[in-house]
C-alpha cells in the first residue's frame, strides 16, 4: 500500500486494450496537471491476454496493479479504490471511450456543490446497438429494486472523495451499483453530462452473460441493504403469507371433508396445506439462521482473499 499522500489518484481499468492504452495515458497526464501535480496515475491490469501489459510497462511516472488473472470489473476497481491514495479518486476506463478533458468539469462540480461523489452522464453513447439495448434494460430492472435517480450507473468516469471509497468492498459485476451503494450509506452523488468517444482498437466486454450476472448482483444489493440488518423481517413476512394461506387450503380441506365427504388422502388441498405449512416454518428458521450468519460475518471471521495481486510495479 503506497503511504504517501496524493492530491488526486486517477484509478484506470485495463483489461485487453492493447493501442489505446498510451495515447490514453497521454490524456490523463496533460488532464490531471491541470489539477494538481501531486498526483498518482494507478492501472490496473485485469488479467490482459493481449500485449497491454507490455504497453504499460512503457509508460513512467505510473503504478501498475498486475492481477493475478482476470476477475472482472469491479473486482478490478477494488483492488485500484484500496491502493489509491489521494484526496480525490479518479476513475475510468482504459478502452479511450472516456474523454480525460471532463475530469476537471466533474472536480468542480465536487467542489463547488460540497458533493461526495460525480459520475459522468453518457447521454449521446457511441456503443453499438445491442449495447443500447442492454442497458436500458438493465436501467428498467434496476429502477424496480433500486430508485438511485441515476441515468448512467454503467460510466466508469467519476469523481470521488477518498472516505467514500474506502467504505467499499466490491466484486462480481456490483460496480454497476456503486452509486446505489453509496447512496444507502447516505453519500451525496451528483450528475454531469460527459463525452463518450467511438472505441477506436479492441472490442466492448459487455454481453448477455454479464447483463445477467448483474442482475443477480443486483438482487444480492437489495437484500443485503434493505434487510441485512433484519433479513428475520423478510423471511418472517413470507412465512407468514404461508401460514396464511396453508390454513384457508386447510379450510377448504375440512370443508370438502364434512360437507362433502372427501377423504383426507385424496384430497389435493390437504397436500397443499401441508407443504404450506412446512415451508412457513422453513422460511421462518431460514430468517433466523441467515440472520445468526450475518452476525457472525460482520462481528468477526477471518477475512479470505477474494482476489490476488501478482505484482504491483511502480514506475
Amino acid at each position: 500500500m503506497n503511504t504517501e499522500e496524493k492530491e488526486f489518484s486517477v484509478v484506470i481499468l485495463i483489461y485487453n486494450e492493447e493501442g489505446n492504452i498510451i495515447s490514453l495515458n497521454d490524456e490523463i497526464v496533460k488532464s490531471i496537471s491541470n489539477l494538481s501535480s501531486n498526483y498518482e496515475i494507478i492501472y490496473i491490469n485485469d488479467g490482459s491476454r493481449d500485449k497491454s501489459l507490455s504497453e504499460l510497462r512503457s509508460l513512467n511516472g505510473v503504478t501498475i496493479i498486475n492481477m493475478n488473472r482476470n476477475y472482472g470489473q469491479a473486482t478490478a476497481l477494488d483492488a485500484g479504490f484500496k491502493h489509491a491514495n489521494g484526496k480525490y479518486v479518479i476513475s475510468l476506463d482504459g478502452d479511450g471511450q472516456n474523454d480525460p478533458k471532463d475530469i476537471l468539469p466533474l472536480y468542480k462540480k465536487l467542489i463547488d456543490e460540497n458533493l461526495d461523489v460525480v459520475a459522468g452522464w453518457r447521454k449521446d453513447r457511441k456503443d453499438s446497438g445491442n449495447i443500447k439495448i442492454l442497458t436500458k434494460i438493465g436501467r428498467f430492472v434496476r429502477r424496480l429494486f433500486i430508485a438511485d435517480h441515476v441515468h448512467d450507473t454503467g460510466c466508469t468516469l467519476r469523481v470521488y472523495r477518498r472516505e467514500v471509497i474506502k467504505t467499499l468492498d466490491i466484486g462480481g459485476e456490483m460496480h454497476r451499483y456503486i452509486l446505489a451503494l453509496i447512496k444507502w450509506k447516505g453519500f451525496s452523488i451528483g450528475e454531469l453530462i460527459v463525452s463518450h468517444r467511438p472505441r477506436i482498437h479492441g472490442k466492448s466486454k459487455y454481453n448477455c452473460s454479464k447483463a445477467f450476472r448483474g442482475l443477480i448482483d443486483l438482487i444480492w444489493i437489495w437484500f443485503i441493504n434493505k434487510y441485512s440488518q433484519r433479513p428475520r423481517h423478510l423471511f418472517g413476512y413470507l412465512s407468514f403469507i404461508s401460514f396464511f394461506f396453508s390454513v384457508l387450503t386447510l379450510g377448504v380441506t375440512f370443508y370438502d371433508k364434512f360437507f362433502h365427504g372427501t377423504s383426507l388422502s385424496s384430497n389435493g388441498w390437504f397436500f397443499i396445506s401441508a407443504f404450506l405449512l412446512i415451508s412457513s416454518m422453513m422460511l421462518f428458521s431460514f430468517g433466523m439462521i441467515i440472520d445468526l450468519l450475518i452476525r457472525i460475518q460482520l462481528n468477526n471471521s477471518p477475512y479470505e482473499k477474494r482476489y490476488y495481486i501478482r505484482e504491483i510495479i511502480n514506475k
